[in-house]
């Protein structure tokens, strides 16, 4: 009896293996016949407003916006830090919000306006918060400043909006522009050099800091 159980397991095990086998040979099949290599489509269109001016562009699907802007379009300012939205040195602002360019696919913003720190101003025209950063020393390797600057911009009309943050008090009343609100709002964009004070100078002035 023992035996036969043992003969009749085996013979389980036989039939079950021919079955995986051929099951895996017939999915084999069907993934070969799926399109590959050169067959697979691995660029898309993508129309962007970048500065008021608009580019029409064939892009690898796994492009970011970064390196869309800087590759591409050789707009430079915008810069690459840490690649991985935590240094906010890639800053720009899209459709009016702030966004960390190297955390988004160019594909994601087709029609999309973008404004890096290129499409702020001019020398001898110089967008207001441009100029503070100046006046007030608000940098000093100056790698982080157009991240910076348009963090800064994109906060003072976050503020005007009403749009609350983590300090923020009372969330039945207009958020003020104070200190806090600043800093906070501002901690996604980080200074080696230590600057923090010269840049919420900056903003004071721009904007107006309540005390």
């Amino acid at each position: 009896m023992l035996n036969q159980n043992l003969e009749l397991s085996r013979r389980d095990l036989l039939i079950s293996s021919a079955a995986a086998v051929a099951l895996t040979g017939a999915a084999a099949s069907n993934t070969a016949a799926q399109p590959t290599g050169n067959d697979m489509k691995h660029t898309t269109p993508v129309a962007l407003t970048v500065n008021g001016e608009r580019h029409q562009l064939a892009l690898d699907n796994r492009t970011t916006l970064l390196d869309t802007l800087r590759e591409h379009l050789h707009l430079t300012g915008t810069k690459k830090g840490c690649d991985h939205g935590q240094c906010g040195a890639c800053t720009v602002i899209v459709d009016g919000h702030r966004i960390n360019s190297c955390l988004t696919l160019a594909v994601m913003h087709d029609g999309d306006e973008v404004t890096t720190i290129e499409g702020l101003g001019l020398p001898g025209d110089l967008h207001p918060m441009q100029a503070a950063f100046i006046k007030h020393d608000g940098f000093q390797c100056g790698y982080c400043t157009p991240g910076q600057i348009c963090s800064s911009i994109a906060v003072l009309e976050e503020i005007k909006a009403n749009i609350p943050s983590h300090v923020t008090g009372n969330l039945t009343e207009a958020v003020r522009l104070t200190a806090a609100e600043v800093r906070e709002r501002m901690s996604g964009n980080i200074c080696r050099c230590g600057a923090y004070s010269n840049i919420l100078d900056a903003i004071s002035e721009v904007g107006g800091i309540e005390a």
